[in-house]
C-alpha cells in the first residue's frame, strides 16, 4: 500500500499513521519528522528549513523533495509507506509523482482529513511537547499527570514557537491557500478520499482502513 495522507495541521494525520503504518507492517514517512531532525542535526538543508519552520511558512520545493526522494529510496519504502504531511502543493505533488515513476511506482489513494477551522485550532494550541523525549501531550484531551512534567521521562513540557495561536493562524491560512487545490489534484486523479477527522481516533482509523481497502 501506497498512501499519502492530506490535511491542515493538526488534523490527526500523523496520529492515524503511526498507527497504520505499524499495522501494515509499511514505514511511517513523516516530513514534519524528517525536518526536525534535519534542523535538529544541523544540516545545510535543516538550516534552511529552519528559517521558514520558524516563522510558521511552508518550506520550499527543493528542500521537501530532496528530504522525501532519500526517504522513499531506502529498502525498507519498496514494499509500500505513508507519508504524512507530503505533497503540499501541487508543484510537489507532481515532483513526488516523478519520484515514484521513476522507481515503477504510484500512489494507491490521497486521504483527506476534513477537519473544521475551530477543532484544529483548539488542537494545535493546546499542544506541548517533551524537551527530552518529544513525547506530545494535550493540556485539555491528553494532559500529563503532573502539569508541565513528562509522563514517560520526567523532562519538562513546552510549547512549540509554530503551537502560539498567531503562528497557527498563520498556519492555517497558509494551508488553505497553497494546499487545498491539492484536493483538486488529485480528485481529478480519482486518488482522493474524504475522511472525517473528528470524532473518537478509533472511528476515524476504521474509516481511514475502509478507504485504504477501496484502493486495493
Amino acid at each position: 500500500m501506497r498512501v499519502a495522507f492530506l490535511g491542515p495541521p493538526g488534523a490527526g494525520k500523523g496520529t492515524q499513521a503511526r498507527e497504520l503504518a505499524r499495522e501494515w507492517g509499511v514505514p511511517h514517512l513523516a516530513t514534519g519528522d524528517m525536518l526536525r531532525e534535519a534542523v535538529t542535526a544541523m544540516t545545510p538543508l535543516g538550516l534552511a528549513a529552519k528559517v521558514y519552520m520558524d516563522q510558521g511558512a511552508l518550506v520550499p520545493d527543493d528542500v521537501i523533495v530532496g528530504l522525501m526522494r532519500e526517504r522513499l529510496d531506502a529498502l525498507d519504502a519498496s514494499k509500500g509507506f505513508i507519508v504524512d504531511g507530503f505533497p503540499r502543493t501541487i508543484a510537489q505533488a507532481e515532483a513526488l509523482g516523478r519520484v515514484l515513476a521513476d522507481s515503477g511506482r504510484a500512489l494507491d489513494a490521497v486521504i483527506f482529513f476534513d477537519v473544521s477551522e475551530a477543532e484544529l485550532l483548539r488542537r494545535l494550541t493546546g499542544r506541548r511537547v517533551c524537551r527530552q523525549c518529544q513525547a506530545t501531550y494535550h493540556v485539555s484531551s491528553a494532559p500529563p499527570a503532573k502539569t508541565d512534567v513528562c509522563d514517560r521521562c520526567g523532562g519538562a513540557l513546552y510549547q512549540r514557537d509554530d503551537d502560539s495561536e498567531a503562528t497557527v493562524r498563520k498556519r492555517l491560512e497558509v494551508y488553505a491557500r497553497q494546499t487545498a487545490p491539492l484536493l483538486d489534484y488529485y480528485r481529478g486523479q480519482r486518488l482522493l478520499v474524504s475522511v472525517r477527522g473528528e470524532g473518537p481516533i478509533d472511528g476515524i482509523r476504521e474509516a481511514v482502513r475502509e478507504a485504504a481497502r477501496g484502493a486495493w
